[in-house]
């Protein structure tokens, strides 16, 4: 018995799923994320007046920075979360270039992660996301050999284990300061607090990291 096609009526035509950002941006989000781009560079100057292909080497230079903060916060099993969010920050960051100071101190890479935090941490406030912890923080295979790869994977849970002990508010200070090398005045000015605050909060997690990696390594 030969197979048949089947035929899908009027009221039955297919439609391709698209990407809620896409009518947001000119250019559709989600293609531009997937596009082997050629432009890896911009100009500040073209990237304020929102021009097309300066901005697609903005993302594509900063994407994976946006997306290791929101997964380190929300937690790996927070995927759909974590791309919502990266996508929402990129869309913000679109509408908002005009307004950016280029004159001012601020990098436009810290005021980037700026909007990613401040979105990580109002998701968590609003939908009480639980958290299950960051991804590793240093655990990708090297080449070092498959010994090495395994210490590194050890640790990088040991790691994640960790920042689990971490309140959100040192998490993000820790992350933001550790990971991503903002100031303490950068980062004041993102969780919008004071500087001691932040100072506070970083000395706090950095003695809790370092005490808990201190007991996995003497149970290792």
């Amino acid at each position: 018995m030969g197979l048949t096609r089947r035929k899908h009526g009027p009221n039955k035509r297919r439609h391709k799923r698209t990407n809620k950002y896409d009518r947001v941006l000119p250019f559709g989000y989600a293609a531009l994320v997937r596009a082997k781009l050629r432009h890896v560079t911009y100009s500040l100057e073209a990237l304020l007046k929102r021009d097309r292909h300066a901005f697609e080497a903005f993302v594509r230079a900063h994407q994976r920075a946006v997306f290791s903060l929101l997964s380190r916060y929300l937690g790996r099993d927070r995927s759909h979360e974590v791309e919502d969010l990266a996508q929402e920050t990129f869309v913000r960051a679109y509408n908002a270039l005009p307004r950016f100071d280029a004159a001012g101190s601020a990098k436009i890479s810290t005021w980037l992660l700026t909007i990613a935090a401040r979105l990580a941490i109002d998701a968590k406030r609003k939908k009480q996301l639980p958290g299950s912890g960051p991804d590793a923080l240093d655990g990708a295979p090297g080449s070092g050999g498959p010994e090495r790869d395994a210490g590194r994977l050890e640790l990088g849970r040991a790691l994640e284990q960790a920042a689990l002990e971490l309140s959100e508010d040192q998490r993000m200070v820790f992350l933001l300061s550790d990971c991503h090398g903002l100031s303490h005045e950068e980062i004041a000015c993102t969780m919008q607090c004071p500087e001691n605050t932040v100072k506070t909060r970083l000395f706090r997690a950095r003695e809790k990291m370092r005490a808990y990696i201190t007991q996995w390594e003497n149970e290792s």
